[in-house]
């Protein structure tokens, strides 16, 4: 026997610790070939890494909807809008008709009260010009914020450098007047100049700009739905729940909404609840699913005490749902480092013990 043939042949090994020893009775080849099978099998850990997750691309197609379907749409597209627009303009004819003949009503008096009236009036056109800049402005930053969320997602999924850097220097201009973000943002723009993958680049701005407001919003939800689950638990009215409910849902849409840098006013707030509820309808946010069901009426204080209990919890939840979908819709850059946040998260005291633990 040769020394190559009373020397022992190396064992393969699996990556998961389960050791392959080929037969005894198989040949040096067939060996050989075994073993390079099962090494040939194994998954490239760093393709994987690189992969995008398919729920990442479906909430990212449901945000974009959801925003073109209000936030980045013209007021004049749809004939709702047209119709809205054209009356709109016939009643702001009608009063400005009405306070011409008012003024010459008053200077055919004296001619002090038609001064008077005069000055009056021109107040009146100039604050109503400053409320209407202060709209299209308000407007003008909705859809900058949404066109920045598209634009740094785009940037993500193609691991666009350039494209990555230019919109991370955009979102930090974003919160330039907001003082508590200075360190943050000074972070940012350091870690834009130097080498990095686009890709770590809008994460590492998502960890230190979005989060701390993400912390913010979902304080904003808890609050929100902690006094719709109270207060409509105790009201006598179902009148009076529904107000409250809607009050407290347009005042956690605004709330959002300035919280990530948008100042909606009266236009911008009818844009943005139409994108709130096409995301909504999208992710079939108002629907509440079995394993949720199960949790409130199975595990939760709902079933144990009573009905108008469950029903102040399940007006808790959708209202965490709506604050949820606000949150997506507002935020400036996408959930990638972290995934969104759920009903549970934001709400965890809805669900009866688990929340109480």
């Amino acid at each position: 026997m040769t020394e190559s043939e009373r020397r022992p042949r190396p064992r393969a090994f699996r990556l998961d610790g389960e050791q392959i020893v080929p037969p005894r009775s198989a040949k040096p080849q067939e060996a050989d070939r075994a073993q390079a099978s099962v090494f040939e099998a194994q998954v490239d850990v760093f393709a994987l890494e690189l992969e995008t997750p398919r729920d990442f691309v479906e909430e990212e197609k449901a945000i974009e909807a959801a925003q073109k379907r209000g936030v980045l749409r013209s007021m004049l597209v749809s004939w709702g809008g047209l119709f809205v627009s054209a009356v709109t303009g016939l009643l702001s004819l009608a009063g400005a008709m009405w306070l011409a003949n008012l003024v010459e009503d008053l200077f055919a008096h004296s001619a002090l009260l038609g001064t008077v009236g005069l000055v009056l009036a021109g107040a009146a056109l100039v604050a109503l010009l400053a409320l209407l800049a202060k709209e299209f402005t308000a407007i003008a930053r909705q859809n900058r914020i949404a066109k920045l969320h598209i634009a740094l997602a785009e940037a993500r999924l193609g691991d666009d450098i350039k494209a990555a850097r230019e919109h991370v220097k955009e979102l930090c201009k974003l919160y330039e007047d907001r003082p508590e973000t200075g360190r943050a943002r000074a972070l940012v723009l350091e870690f834009s100049q130097q080498i990095i993958d686009g890709r770590d680049l809008v994460d590492l701005a998502e960890r230190h700009l979005a989060h701390p407001l993400d912390a913010q919003a979902r304080r904003e939800i808890a609050d929100a739905s902690k006094r719709v689950s109270i207060v409509t638990t105790v009201s006598p009215r179902a009148l009076l729940d529904v107000l409250f409910v809607a009050a407290q849902a347009i005042r956690l849409m605004r709330r959002i909404a300035e919280i990530y840098g948008g100042r909606p006013g009266l236009l911008g707030f009818f844009k943005l609840a139409r994108s709130v509820g096409a995301h909504l309808a999208i992710t079939g946010g108002l629907a509440i699913g079995d394993s949720l069901l199960q949790q409130v009426v199975g595990h939760g204080i709902a079933a144990k005490l009573s009905a108008r209990l469950g029903e102040g919890v399940l007006n808790g939840l959708m209202t965490a749902r709506v604050g949820l979908s606000a949150m997506a819709v507002c935020r400036p850059m996408p959930f990638s480092a972290e995934k969104p946040p759920g009903v549970a998260d934001v709400a965890p005291f809805l669900f009866g013990d688990r929340g109480n633990g």
